[in-house]
């Protein structure tokens, strides 16, 4: 199943990318809060879009990409011995709805929800959401702010993250 909805995200992205100014592609850097901040100490993503313009100031579509936090190294101690715990980097690919509101001329807000596949072992995924701010330098290119969270067995792994994202012609 997690492999038929990525195909499917795909071949959606394929098929739209020929449309003008609606490809989004987009790099971010993050920190891991809450769960994710015990266990990680840094995340980056990659996120690539496609939107369709349903009104001048809102426009509907899907987003897909990769994840990737570098898990922590940290020290516990039990009485007179002490061990040195690596924990594993988690990465998750989400496939998701998006929704973008232009605010004002530069500034907009959004989310995408959906489900992030977890891609390392042990890694079940889960409910994927991600509100965020993007302001427009250019026509091409924003800034973007953004809460990541996927809620997983037990917990959630959040990351507050900012980036750049990019108009594809």
């Amino acid at each position: 199943m997690k492999k038929l909805l990525l195909i499917v995200a795909v071949v959606c992205l394929g098929i739209s990318a020929n449309a003008q100014n609606q490809f989004r592609a987009g790099i971010s850097g993050g920190l891991p809060i809450g769960d994710a901040g015990d266990l990680a100490t840094f995340a980056i993503a990659v996120d690539l879009g496609y939107l369709f313009e349903i009104s001048e100031n809102f426009d509907v579509g899907v987003t897909t990409g990769y994840s990737h936090s570098f898990g922590d190294t940290f020290t516990e101690t039990f009485g007179p011995l002490t061990v040195e715990v690596d924990v594993e980097d988690v990465q998750f690919i989400p496939i998701a709805a998006s929704g973008r509101f232009e605010v004002a001329p530069s500034f907009t807000l959004g989310a995408d929800v959906g489900y992030a596949l977890g891609v390392n072992d042990g890694n079940d995924g889960g409910f994927y959401y991600s509100p965020r701010a993007q302001y427009s330098v250019s026509e091409a290119i924003d800034i973007v702010a953004a809460f990541r969270g996927v809620s997983v067995d037990g917990g959630s792994w959040d990351i507050i993250s900012a980036g750049v994202e990019f108009g594809i012609d």
